[in-house]
């Protein structure tokens, strides 16, 4: 029984010290439920529901810097455009990753690392592309979002294309 004892009140604490303190790091929570729900929308090209995961003054940095963010708005656009170059455009389910954390300043992001793949229509190409994107939220909406990948394979190949059309 006083074998016991130390390894009982050593837990309880271990316990006690961690008590009360805010969850800084999650693999589920209500954002990230609300983030891949957005991804989902993206996805199935449902921009009104894609809409509603994020403020009206959300800004995007997908590989550039804060001065050249973009606005909601500008960013549907401009995946609007890549779904007329693309079909079959989806995440590996099996090869994505989501967290969230909260900073020592307050604020919630929510991590999403992914496998993106789609088919480039002008030649049947297929491309697979490792992403990461970070979401910070505020009042259960998404106000900055920032993406990163490497696309400098497509590039080349649309660079390809357009010089044997002209």
């Amino acid at each position: 029984m006083k074998k016991l004892m130390f390894p009982v009140l050593a837990i309880l604490f271990f316990a006690a010290c961690n008590s009360g303190q805010p969850t800084r790091y999650a693999s589920s929570s209500p954002e990230i439920d609300a983030f891949k729900s957005s991804i989902k929308h993206y996805l199935a090209q449902n921009w009104d529901e894609y809409r509603q995961h994020y403020a009206d003054t959300a800004k995007f940095r997908n590989n550039v810097p804060e001065e050249k963010e973009i606005s909601l708005d500008s960013v549907i656009s401009n995946w609007k455009q890549e779904n007329e170059m693309f079909s079959d455009i989806h995440y590996a389910a099996d090869k994505d990753f989501f967290e969230m954390v909260v900073t020592d300043d307050g604020e919630t992001w929510v991590n999403f690392w992914g496998l993106w793949s789609a088919v480039l229509k002008a030649n049947g190409q297929k491309f697979e592309m490792p992403v990461h994107v970070t979401a910070r939220f505020e009042d259960g909406k998404i106000v900055a979002e920032h993406g990163y990948w490497n696309s400098s394979e497509l590039a080349l190949v649309l660079r390809e294309l357009e010089a044997k059309n002209e």
